[in-house]
């Protein structure tokens, strides 16, 4: 049987099914005699600190066998657990209510549940996936229930599950699970992203695939197009094994492009830079053949911590990155983006219907000013170590771009004042996001240095359609003409004032973008780490001649299928 689901990470597996069971996990309401309240709790608190130990440790081998970023997940669910809105009604319930504690904690929880139920958005939706994670690590070290370990697989599996939560995949051996499939989540959820990290072939958003599966059955897993074989035929098995070698093959000669430029077969360059967090996400773009960084988030040195990063803490940072690509390749730094799915605990954020939308990145930044001077006296100070390029996220408007340079402006004046050396001539520009910016970009074009169009964004806001919302997922298209169209209209603008362009969403290491975005004049393409090589290996089998024509053709077609069939058709003609 073939069955179709979400592609969340490239390649083939074979092998059989292993199930991952659903814990139901029983809690049973008991009344607790008022002496014995003061030990109830402490028993509480003592599961809590188990809890979050274990979380620790969870991170730690996560940020040493998968990478940093894919570690700060744990940070969202140990922050869970120190909220004392959350644990104080645990508590509260337990005294006032004279009950055990585990009825205490699924109760709290339930009506937290309930509460982001009603909320439709997509960061609530996240916040609910950690709470329920947390809120069943807690009852079972209050219940003594061990968990189903992932680690005891002792041979070469296909894992099949509900779900997997972050904690789940963090235990996932590699070399045992050789792929996984999913009933529910998409291409951005928290499995997806780690299983591309760790390059395990994975299909998700299979409702109703786990109950179809037995254990044992032989499957064949196509994480490339997202398809599941159950108990296939000896030829598929076959072809299947030969896809497996020649995935291997190719990947192991792409290596030999690290080093090569990324230039059309007919002299045109481009540039292909990688997306990070942290200076050890750039070490791995540096082995991967990235020729600069096109995206450093730096939210992540404000995440998973009790206050806000020093200056010399964010200096050494940004400087250890700068060094290593040195003063010939650039490093695109972006000001802080928090808000939206990533709020700091102690920040005193306002609790907003849709934080997508509301008090985040630039508009946060130019509320609180302390905190945005500090982080540009950091990139400043170490833009003297190389070529720094700062980036602005979230401008819509003018007004936000030139109050953003005021601010900077006064760094820049006490940094001279106090004679601590920076590149004076470091460029800023902005992340294109939000539509207005694209539809306005003739007139953003002649006060930036350059532009970065962020298509995970702009693609949801254009379509109205959350990236994350399983049910409205097919709406988001990259492909979709509207989205073609603002990219092409931002390209141009910036070409006319001689300003270059970046892309650093998903979409720019999406290879059947790749030819249309070469076509419509992208100059530089900032992806996973993991991307760059394929994506170099594309550019150079094309030609930029070629490359116009699929732009030319794809702008007349109104269907993202027809779009992505007619490049996928003339991809095969070239390759």
């Amino acid at each position: 049987m073939e069955y179709t689901g979400i592609s969340a990470a490239s390649g083939y597996a074979l092998g059989p099914a292993f199930l991952l069971q659903d814990q139901q996990i029983k809690v049973a309401k008991s009344e607790v005699p008022k002496e014995q309240l003061n030990s109830e709790i402490q028993r509480f608190e003592e599961a809590l600190g188990k809890a979050a130990q274990e979380l620790e440790g969870i991170k730690e081998r996560t940020r040493q066998t998968i990478g940093p970023e894919e570690a700060e997940i744990f940070s969202a669910h140990i922050m869970v657990l120190q909220d004392p809105e959350y644990s104080g009604a645990i508590k509260e319930m337990i005294r006032s209510e004279e009950r055990n504690a585990e009825w205490a904690v699924q109760v709290v929880t339930d009506n937290f549940l309930e509460l982001f139920a009603s909320m439709d958005n997509a960061y609530i939706r996240e916040r609910a996936a950690d709470l329920r994670d947390v809120s069943n690590r807690l009852l079972r070290h209050l219940l003594g229930i061990s968990t189903q370990s992932l680690t005891e697989i002792t041979e070469k599996v296909i894992l099949f599950a509900y779900d997997l939560t972050p904690s789940d995949t963090a235990q996932l051996d590699r070399d045992k699970v050789v792929g996984f499939v999913t009933n529910i989540g998409g291409r951005t959820s928290h499995s997806a992203i780690m299983a591309r990290s760790m390059e395990i072939p994975a299909v998700v958003g299979m409702q109703g695939m786990v109950e179809k599966i037995k254990a044992g059955d032989f499957v064949i897993v196509d994480g490339s197009e997202g398809k599941v074989f159950v108990n296939p035929a000896e030829d598929l098995i076959h072809l299947y094994k030969e896809k497996q070698i020649s995935y291997e093959v190719q990947r192991l000669e792409l290596k030999k492009l690290v080093s090569q430029r990324s230039i059309t077969s007919d002299g045109h360059k481009v540039e292909l830079v990688a997306n990070i967090g942290n200076p050890q996400d750039a070490l791995v773009a540096v082995t991967n053949g990235a020729e600069g960084i096109g995206l450093y988030r730096t939210e992540f040195l404000y995440m998973g911590r009790q206050e806000l990063p020093s200056e010399e803490e964010q200096f050494e940072a940004y400087k250890a990155v700068t060094v290593m690509f040195g003063k010939e390749h650039p490093v695109v730094i972006r000001s802080l983006d928090i808000g939206g799915d990533k709020a700091l605990p102690y920040l005193d954020m306002p609790k907003e219907m849709n934080p997508f939308l509301g008090y985040r990145a630039i508009r946060l930044c130019l509320d609180r000013t302390d905190i945005f001077r500090t982080q540009l006296r950091a990139i400043l100070r170490a833009s003297a170590y190389g070529n720094i390029k700062l980036m602005y996220p979230m401008i819509a408007t003018l007004e936000e771009l030139r109050g953003a340079n005021k601010v900077l402006e006064v760094v820049k004046q006490e940094l001279l004042a106090e004679e601590i050396d920076f590149n004076k001539d470091m460029e800023v520009g902005i992340m294109v996001e939000i539509p207005a910016v694209a539809v306005m970009a003739d007139r953003f074009a002649k006060e930036v240095d350059f532009f970065s169009i962020g298509t995970n964004d702009l693609i949801q806001y254009t379509m109205a359609a959350d990236r994350t919302n399983e049910t409205v997922s097919y709406l988001y298209q990259p492909l979709n003409l509207a989205v073609l169209r603002l990219i092409g209209g931002v390209i141009e603008a910036a070409h006319k004032e001689g300003k270059r362009v970046a892309m650093c969403g998903e979409m720019a290491g999406d290879l059947t973008a790749l030819p249309i975005l070469l076509g419509l004049g992208l100059d530089e393409f900032s992806m996973s780490a993991s991307s760059v090589l394929p994506a170099r290996a594309l550019v150079r089998q094309l030609s930029w001649e070629k490359a116009r024509t699929i732009a030319e053709a794809v702008l007349k077609m109104d269907n993202p299928l027809e779009i992505e069939s007619f490049v996928k058709q003339e991809m095969q003609r070239i390759t």
